[in-house]
């Protein structure tokens, strides 16, 4: 029997079609699947570690012109690539870094920060036409928002504004135009030294010479921020205030304003309140409801605020050991002085207990915090000496 064959001009014409519809579709199938090949991201693809240290990836994107082009550089290129990433980062110790970074090469570590604002386009080396100098913060509440609109306003543009909110209405100080370029921080019911203790770390405020951390209810028609600060640098201070409207409730006489100077650093007090007329409440003393500090001093004070005593009570007596001598680097600005107006806002955040007051129990709280700071600081003291550290002043070399 002879072997049947089909010739091609047999084909039925539908089986055709068919051919020739499936030949074009894969052309254009493959046509687009070349063009849009490109565009695929492949930062999602796992490729072996082995392969990596063989080749660099540059990504350029043009996000606004929609082209993209993807690089790949074999390692015949080196000398095109002289800062490439190592394959053996265990290597890497630097115990001079920061804690936790001692594995990071030097040249990677950013150790400090700032609040300076960035913008969300463009080339981060063109996002600060200007620094701020100086870092001014207050912690409020919204009923003392024309309070605070006036104290802003003594501040120049050399000072980032920064607000701690105790009363969670962060949003509602839009109507100021001040506060669209301000830092808002919102607690509730919290204190200015508990926002300071988180968010002023010596590293992050670091970019500022100076930092006021101030209360919300001073009166400032006194008040100029740029001259204060002249006088503060003319007079070698530290660690700061204005004066105080003498006739406005003062509790120290060191704190109280003088029309005769442009700064004192000393006072005298009732008869036994001095044991040295250099040290509190004599000499070497601020309060801390308007503290000015060096950008020095700060990095020693924060370290001194305790994380759960939040009312700060005793740290006034305390700020002394930051600076050295401290009774000629600490003072009070007479020529630029304000008004403690005393409005117990913060107190009446707390809580109404057998049967008091809520300003009642904050206050007990202050009382008893300003005794455990000083007890902690006299132990931390007597335990370092009994240790035996401190300076041998009668062996020791330094002039």
């Amino acid at each position: 029997m002879g072997t049947v064959t089909r010739s091609p001009n047999g084909r039925k014409p539908s089986e055709i079609m068919r051919l020739i519809v499936t030949t074009f579709i894969g052309v254009v199938f493959g046509f687009f699947l070349g063009v849009s090949f490109p565009t695929l991201s492949l930062t999602k693809f796992n490729l072996p570690s082995g392969l990596l240290p063989s080749i660099d990836l540059s990504y350029i994107e043009e996000r606004y012109t929609g082209r993209r082009a993807w690089s790949f550089i074999n390692n015949s290129n080196r000398r095109a690539l002289p800062n490439r990433l190592s394959n053996d980062t265990s290597k890497i110790w630097v115990p001079s870094n920061p804690r936790g970074a001692e594995s990071l090469p030097p040249g990677i570590v950013e150790a400090e920060s700032d609040f300076y604002l960035r913008r969300l386009w463009g080339k981060p080396s063109e996002d600060l036409t200007f620094k701020p100098k100086y870092l001014v913060t207050f912690t409020v509440g919204y009923e003392m928002k024309k309070n605070i609109d006036a104290a802003v306003k003594k501040f120049s543009e050399n000072f980032t504004i920064l607000l701690f909110h105790y009363d969670g209405r962060a949003n509602e100080w839009d109507e100021f135009e001040w506060s669209k370029k301000a830092i808002h921080v919102s607690a509730r019911k919290q204190t200015k030294w508990w926002y300071a203790k988180r968010f002023l770390h010596p590293d992050i405020v670091a970019p500022y010479d100076y930092i006021f951390i101030w209360d919300e209810d001073l009166g400032v028609e006194h008040f100029n921020a740029e001259e204060y600060l002249k006088l503060v640098k003319k007079h070698g201070l530290e660690i700061s205030q204005p004066g105080l409207e003498p006739n406005k409730g003062l509790t120290w006489q060191m704190t109280k304003r003088r029309g005769d100077k442009e700064v004192h650093k000393v006072t005298e007090e009732k008869p036994g309140w001095c044991s040295d007329p250099h040290l509190p409440p004599c000499a070497a003393f601020v309060e801390i409801m308007a503290p000015v500090f060096s950008r020095e001093a700060w990095r020693c004070v924060w370290h001194m605020i305790q994380n759960d005593l939040v009312h700060g009570w005793g740290l006034d007596f305390a700020v002394r050991r930051c600076v050295e001598p401290a009774h000629e680097k600490i003072g009070v600005v007479d020529a630029q002085w304000i008004v403690h107006q005393g409005v117990p806002t913060l107190g009446n955040q707390g809580k109404t207990e057998t049967g008091k007051a809520p300003w009642q129990g904050v206050r007990e709280r202050c009382r008893k915090e300003w005794t455990m700071f000083q007890s902690r600081l006299g132990n931390a003291e007597h335990a370092y000496f009994k240790s035996g550290g401190g300076i041998d002043m009668f062996n020791s070399t330094g002039h």
